[in-house]
């Protein structure tokens, strides 16, 4: 006995079928729109939100990447057999007495010279002077083109401002409680890392959903810490030549002008930029030539070019490199909400959001214009492990 042949599908039912396929991926795009407005407006508007609760969000934020950075030291402690308090305190205790030791070696020296500042800013102008002199066609049209601006100017109103010891003094307060804030909360958070792993892969209501929660830890964790303490090495390594080069050349303080080096190398671009200045102001403000005075500086920059372009991706490799522009947008976006210290997170925080948007997938913007869908990846269909390893169909 045959089974009957299934009869073809109509003009009439394939049309409705292409109209409500051509409906649903209507209704799926313009609910990616609501989903990137929405981003781009939280995007725009959280750096003032930031910014007026930085009191609450900096030592947070802060606490957060210090938290991932120091919890492998802690692991490894209480490995060792310490118990979990005490691991996490050992850990935070050791990172403090990094940071003081280092804080030591940079200040101590860096107040002395702040007092010759003053004789150095009038000995780079007068080297300048006798440049200016040199091309002294230069100099009159600057100063004709200075004649010409002063003649429209009227009265100018010079208004006081506080000195810089009044604003240290009127911020130190708020920097020292924010500061044992962070070193609160990174303890607690360290100490409380266990509990946390517990609850993010315990409490998930499906087995695939606790492994993805258990590779996004993971992976946050490993990446961050691995990629400051590579980095912390490749900068000491860095801290240590410039040091040594400092002392062959006879500069003042070599220990300081190393330990500037390895800390401003943790901020890209702008932290080697800056630490070319000081040595070019140095430099110029105690010798008794220009091109003297530009060695250090020269030779820092021959350093960092082959740090930066051959010794740090070779080591690094695939896995930690990012797009320069998104290296300099993270360090523009966190820098004006937060100054100085949001440079110095800036990395790590970028570091963290790629982690986690390769595993919760990356938005096609560029895609998403031309017709695309905005994911990729359908991100509503479930992960295979959640339901075990696939059979084969019966032939």
């Amino acid at each position: 006995m045959t089974t009957p042949e299934p009869q073809p599908q109509t003009a009439d039912a394939r049309s409705r079928s292409g109209r409500r396929l051509a409906f649903a991926e209507q209704e799926l795009r313009l609910i990616s729109a609501l989903v990137l407005l929405i981003g781009l407006g939280l995007f725009l508007a959280l750096p003032f939100v930031l910014s007026i609760g930085s009191v609450v969000f900096l030592p947070l934020t802060a606490a957060v990447v210090l938290t991932i950075i120091l919890s492998p030291l802690a692991d490894k402690l209480a490995i060792w057999g310490l118990p979990n308090v005490l691991a996490s305190l050992v850990s935070l205790l050791v990172f403090l007495a990094i940071v003081i030791l280092a804080l030591a070696l940079i200040l101590q020296p860096a107040f002395a010279l702040f007092e010759q500042l003053p004789d150095m800013v009038d000995t780079v102008g007068m080297r300048f002077a006798e440049l200016r002199n040199q091309f002294g066609w230069i100099a009159q049209i600057n100063e004709d083109l200075a004649e010409l601006m002063e003649r429209g100017n009227g009265p100018r109103v010079v208004i006081a401002s506080p000195s810089l010891l009044q604003e240290m003094a009127f911020a130190t307060p708020s920097v020292v409680i924010e500061i044992v804030l962070m070193l609160l909360m990174v303890f607690f958070m360290i100490e409380a890392r266990v509990r946390l792993r517990q609850r993010l892969l315990l409490d998930r209501a499906s087995f695939g959903a606790s492994v993805k929660a258990a590779r996004v830890l993971r992976e946050v964790q490993d990446r961050v810490a691995a990629y400051i303490l590579t980095v912390g090495w490749i900068n000491l390594c860095v801290g240590v030549i410039v040091g040594a080069g400092a002392w062959a050349l006879g500069v003042e303080a070599p220990i300081m002008w190393g330990g500037l080096a390895a800390l401003l190398n943790f901020i890209p671009y702008i932290g080697p930029t800056l630490m070319i200045g000081l040595l070019a102001l140095f430099g110029i403000g105690t010798t008794e030539t220009v091109l003297v005075g530009l060695i250090p500086a020269a030779a820092y920059l021959g350093l960092h070019t082959i740090e930066a372009n051959v010794v740090t991706p070779s080591i690094l490799g695939a896995r930690f490199t990012m797009n320069p522009v998104m290296i300099l947008i993270a360090l523009s976006y966190f820098s004006w909400i937060w100054g100085v210290p949001g440079a110095l997170l800036s990395v790590p925080l970028l570091l963290t959001l790629t982690a986690l948007f390769e595993h919760i997938g990356r938005p096609n913007l560029v895609g998403f214009v031309f017709g695309e869908p905005l994911f990729a990846e359908n991100l509503l269909a479930k992960d295979p492990e959640e339901h075990g390893p696939r059979t084969s169909d019966p032939a």
